[in-house]
């Protein structure tokens, strides 16, 4: 393996940016979906894959959203051709038999309520976060958020539909193509000697 080139990881991580303006230009099903099969590809503790997308485009659906997103997030979701729940499906455990099938007993490993809560979160942000890498990745930008009702969310889109009543929702994050609108000056990281140490 060789190292990706400067252009792909200024693309992926250094001058890539958190978007809060979007230009018109649609993006396809197609591309959501390509943005999935990219994402899914990253590493889960057994390949358990807690994580769960419930991708918000349609008017309609932006609509339902509006209400339960904070003040200061509303028009740039409103104006993101994308808007991405990033779900932990709290019943994962139930697809082990499918995802690691030469281990019939990893079902039980994550079974128990506090299992699934620890394994879940930690996986599913994971998957989250190879999700917006699978998205700059191909050309995309990302804007991840915190603000809003996460019950309310879960309310809304998740129960009552026997597809996703066990799954409940981490964050959200804008998908699109972004300006440089509204992008806050870049603010500092950690140094290596304040977050690391080598023993």
């Amino acid at each position: 393996m060789q190292p990706l080139t400067d252009a792909t990881l200024d693309q992926v991580f250094r001058t890539a940016r958190t978007r809060n303006a979007w230009t018109s230009d649609p993006v396809p099903e197609t591309l959501v979906r390509a943005v999935y099969d990219l994402a899914r590809m990253g590493p889960t503790s057994a390949n358990n894959s807690p994580a769960r997308f419930y991708w918000i485009g349609s008017p309609q659906a932006k609509e339902r959203l509006k209400p339960l997103l904070a003040p200061g997030n509303v028009d740039k979701t409103m104006a993101a051709p994308w808007c991405v729940i990033i779900a932990i499906d709290m019943a994962f455990y139930e697809k082990m038999p499918q995802l690691f099938p030469h281990n019939p007993g990893s079902r039980d490993w994550f079974s128990s309520p506090e299992a699934a809560a620890e394994h879940g979160m930690r996986n599913g942000t994971l998957q989250g976060a190879y999700l917006m890498l699978a998205a700059r990745s191909l050309g995309l930008d990302c804007g991840p958020m915190s603000g809003f009702n996460k019950d309310g969310v879960d309310r809304e889109f998740f129960a009552g539909d026997e597809r996703t009543k066990t799954w409940r929702s981490n964050f959200l994050c804008n998908i699109g193509h972004g300006t440089d609108e509204h992008v806050f000056p870049r603010l500092p990281r950690l140094s290596f000697e304040e977050a690391n140490i080598i023993a």
